[in-house]
Order: structure tokens, then C-alpha cells, then sequence
């Protein structure tokens, strides 16, 4: 019998597949815990209408992030820090801090977990990041580290 999973099933499958399973395990255990449907005419209908659903809002989804990273790539944030007599800076710039600059100054929300840095900033000049904005979409965004007068 072919069923369309609810919901994931550990050893059975995932949610949305459609999988072939013995009619037994269909109506004595899936059925009745509404972990799948039959995947009969009207239901497989169903299941095409939501996954077309789903890539034209991926899609939406994609394009709003090419459209920020282009967005990205033309911002430069300065920070100013405190530096020490031989011009060694105090503490470093983190990704919480990136993400509230650009919160601040552009009103761009990003999540700190997604910009790219083995570790913070801890030298003037001039650097470019990676922010993971979605799957396939990376933006580049410039950050100047000054003295602070």
C-alpha cells in the first residue's frame, strides 16, 4: 500500500514521502496515530499544491537574499576601539557586535551565527566577511576598525 507520511518516521521515512508499506502497519499503526494518509488521488493533489508552495516561497526567499547581499556589498561599517601604545587593540570585534552595527546603522537583521569569522577582529584596518544569508547566497560586507579619538 502507498501512503504519504505526516511526519518523520525514524525507519520508516520522512515527512511528505511516499513510501510502499504493507497494508497491515498502514491501518493497524500509522492510520490510527495519524502519522500518514493513502496516498490516493486527492491526497497526492495535495501533497504536489504544498511542495509547489514551497519552491515558489524558497524561491521569494532566495531572491530577497541576492537582493541583500548586493545591499551588503556596498556597506562599510567602521568601528571605532581603543588601541594600546604600540597599536594593539583592546578586546576585538565580535560577530554580536557586526550584527548590531548593521541592526543599528543600516536596519539589516542578521543573526550572529551566520557571519563567518574563526574569531574576532583584533588589528586596524580594513576587512571583508562572509555572511551566510541563505543556501547558495553569501554577502560580502566590509569593515573598517579605526582609533578611537
Amino acid at each position: 500500500m502507498k501512503v504519504i507520511l505526516k511526519q518523520d518516521i525514524k525507519g520508516t521515512g520522512k515527512k511528505d514521502e511516499i513510501i510502499n508499506i504493507s497494508d497491515g502497519y498502514a491501518r493497524n499503526f500509522l492510520f490510527p496515530k495519524n502519522l500518514a494518509v493513502e496516498a490516493n488521488a486527492e491526497n497526492m493533489a495535495k501533497l504536489k499544491a504544498k511542495q509547489q508552495s514551497q519552491q515558489f516561497k524558497k524561491g521569494q526567499e532566495k531572491e530577497e537574499a541576492q537582493k541583500l547581499a548586493e545591499k551588503m556589498g556596498k556597506i562599510m561599517l567602521t568601528f571605532p576601539v581603543k588601541v594600546g601604545e604600540n597599536g594593539k587593540v583592546f578586546g576585538g570585534i565580535s560577530t554580536k557586535e557586526i550584527a548590531d552595527n548593521l541592526q543599528k546603522t543600516h536596519q539589516i537583521t542578521v543573526d550572529k551565527k551566520k557571519i563567518e569569522m574563526k574569531e574576532a577582529i583584533k588589528e586596524l584596518g580594513t576587512k571583508t566577511i562572509k555572511i551566510k544569508l541563505y543556501e547558495g547566497v553569501i554577502a560580502n560586507l566590509k569593515i573598517n576598525v579605526i582609533v578611537e579619538k
